[in-house]
């Protein structure tokens, strides 16, 4: 099976520092934390690293792991972070017919400060991966059994209905992983694309941007899921999505999306999870036990492994499980691939009831 990946290529530099070098400040209602740097000091760390990354380049070594004929369409900078781009892709199998030089700006980067739980702050130059442009899609890139569009960065976020329309065109499988800066600055282009998208990866805070628009056409609320007496539900079944002022339960977000087009709508939950919903039902399956170094590229595993086995004819189910499991097998790394599986590993593991966790499922 061929696949296309599009979107992002970067080169990560991370910083591992010990809790105890590191302030972190936690807010309790937001759920959220910061970590806390001395203005003019120095932080010894543990180790700073480099490596490659960004969503397609994720993607494309993720579903080259999994056995897939895979090229990226990627934009990079003339300069030598694009050659170690260009080295680690064909290290991994991953043509680089498409990949495109720019002379504007430089290939993109980012500095990821890991400490604490491991849930990296992220300084992120987009470079090279903002300039995107509709001459840049080739009708033939997209002669493929698949697409999966990553994060697209600023202004190249205007390219995703051209390409969802050439992907389409070939009766390719779309799948789309946007980015929450790309739902919230550019969501007009992106709700073009939604009656053409088979899969929808999104997760908590990605799926919050989309609220307001859901809420226009389906209403705020919606139903519970339809527990069995003494059913314990997931978190996110109970706390239902947020965003710009709004509240939708699970079930009612998940109904008023699949309503919209996707065919499956894939939500993660960081530790807490992930669903996948269709016109039919909504499938959960708990985060795998797992000991966390870093939670970097966690989402761009999942995304490509569900798509990856769904391209391969197998069921949501199972696509689900093996997603779980190969971004369990990511966070156990710094690095955003260094922890991604390939299929045996993945299949002798769906196989082993003590590795791989049991889905559940409702009807929607």
């Amino acid at each position: 099976m061929r696949v296309l990946t599009v979107g992002g290529a970067m080169i990560d530099t991370i910083a591992i520092i010990d809790s105890d070098r590191i302030e972190r400040m936690s807010m309790f209602n937001a759920e959220s934390s910061f970590l806390l740097l001395e203005e003019g000091g120095k932080t010894e760390a543990q180790k700073i690293s480099t490596h490659c990354g960004g969503g397609a380049v994720n993607a494309a070594v993720a579903m080259s792991r999994l056995g897939l004929d895979v090229a990226t369409l990627v934009k990079l900078g003339r300069d030598a972070r694009a050659e170690t781009v260009l080295a680690r892709l064909m290290e991994e199998g991953v043509s680089t017919r498409w990949v495109l030089r720019d002379h504007r700006a430089p290939t993109g980067a980012s500095v990821l400060v890991s400490s604490h739980d491991r849930n990296a702050a992220i300084f992120t130059f987009r470079g090279a991966n903002t300039l995107l442009e509709p001459e840049d899609l080739h009708d033939d890139a997209f002669a493929v059994d698949a697409v999966y569009v990553s994060n697209l960065s600023n202004k190249s976020a205007e390219c995703l209905p051209d390409i969802v329309r050439r992907a389409k065109e070939s009766a390719a499988i779309v799948a789309v992983n946007p980015g929450l800066r790309q739902l919230s600055a550019y969501g007009s282009a992106f709700q073009q694309c939604l009656g053409f998208i088979d899969i929808l990866s999104l997760n908590r805070k990605e799926a919050g941007a989309l609220l307001p628009h859901l809420v226009a056409k389906a209403g705020e609320g919606g139903p519970a899921l339809p527990l069995a007496p003494g059913e314990e539900p997931p978190s996110l079944a109970v706390r239902g999505l947020s965003g710009g002022g709004f509240d939708m339960s699970l079930a009612g977000f998940c109904r008023a999306l699949i309503a919209l087009g996707p065919k499956y709508v894939v939500l993660t939950d960081g530790g807490r999870g992930a669903f996948v919903a269709t016109k039919d039902e909504i499938l959960f399956c708990p985060a795998a036990k797992c000991r966390v170094i870093g939670t970097a590229g966690a989402g761009d595993a999942f995304a490509a492994t569900f798509t990856a086995f769904v391209t391969l004819g197998r069921s949501a189910e199972e696509a689900l499980r093996a997603a779980t499991l190969n971004a369990a097998s990511v966070v156990g790394y710094v690095d955003t691939q260094s922890g991604l599986q390939r299929m045996d590993a993945i299949v002798s593991a769906l196989t082993d009831d003590g590795q791989s966790p049991a889905a559940r499922r409702w009807s929607l």
